[in-house]
């Protein structure tokens, strides 16, 4: 096929569809994730690098041309974590297929990308009322996409079954792990007293304190849902996507968190 001066055949159209496949399955994988602003920021820097090239740019090129030439051991650096969940998920859909004779399930249109866990929704929403009315300040913390590597490695490790009693205990001002965030993986407590990134932004309420905008910061930059108690006024709030919805009720809150972490209620008729 001949368009204008280009000549189009089956294999640059294979080509094109599998590049733009790939793309879109690497978008899949990093979305909702820090990962997904630093490819952002990789793809700008290359562009950038093309701008500069093409215009003969020679002292910027120079300096960028160094850069690329790393690319690939950065890029491997970077996304360690993106890497090895990708080839968990191709390994663990070739066994899958294995089992079940299945081979379509190693076409990548029909890979799992979640584990989908299930949450012990009840028990957090439990210790968050208690805390609320006790005025003792909690931030717990909800991974989804991403496993928060990054944030529970500055904390310390717990590893333990989602407990209400678990969580209120650990958040009393006279024990040692209350001055943090609690971080949640797959229905297990992975580890308290968390460090997260605190919001810049230039909108957030001035009645909101450091759980709140450290909160909206780690939703900002994940998919991660937090559920923040003040300490000061006892009120519930929940952030998400980089945004923060205050004076929460208990129900409301137990709602919000199903919603977005598409648990069933077993008390819906729906």
């Amino acid at each position: 096929m001949q368009v204008g001066f280009l000549h189009i055949g089956i294999k640059d159209l294979v080509d094109v569809i599998l590049v733009a496949l790939a793309i879109y399955m690497l978008y899949r994988l990093v979305r909702g994730t820090i990962a997904l602003n630093i490819s952002i920021g990789l793809a700008a820097i290359f562009f950038v690098w093309w701008l500069v090239r093409t215009l003969e740019m020679r002292l910027l090129s120079g300096i960028l041309n160094r850069f690329i030439e790393v690319g690939v051991i950065a890029l491997l650096i970077v996304f360690q974590q993106e890497i090895r969940r990708f080839l968990l998920i191709i390994g663990r859909n070739a066994m899958k297929a294995q089992a079940s004779s299945n081979w379509r399930s190693l076409l990548p249109w029909h890979w799992n990308l979640t584990n989908e866990p299930i949450y012990e929704i009840d028990e957090v929403v439990r210790a968050a009322r208690l805390l609320s009315q006790e005025k003792t300040g909690a931030i717990i913390v909800f991974s989804r996409n991403s496993d928060l590597k990054n944030f529970t490695n500055t904390g310390k490790e717990i590893r333990s079954v989602v407990s209400g009693e678990l969580l209120i205990s650990i958040f009393q001002k006279t024990t040692p792990l209350h001055d943090g965030a609690v971080i949640i993986a797959a229905n297990m407590i992975v580890a308290a007293s968390c460090i997260l990134p605190v919001s810049q932004a230039l909108n957030i309420p001035g009645n909101l304190g450091t759980r709140h905008r450290a909160a909206i910061g780690l939703t900002e930059q994940t998919d991660a849902v937090c559920v923040v108690v003040s300490e000061e006024t006892g009120n519930m709030a929940l952030a998400k996507d980089g945004s923060i919805y205050t004076h929460l009720t208990p129900e409301e809150l137990e709602q919000n968190l199903r919603k977005e972490l598409k648990l069933f209620n077993p008390e819906s008729k729906d």
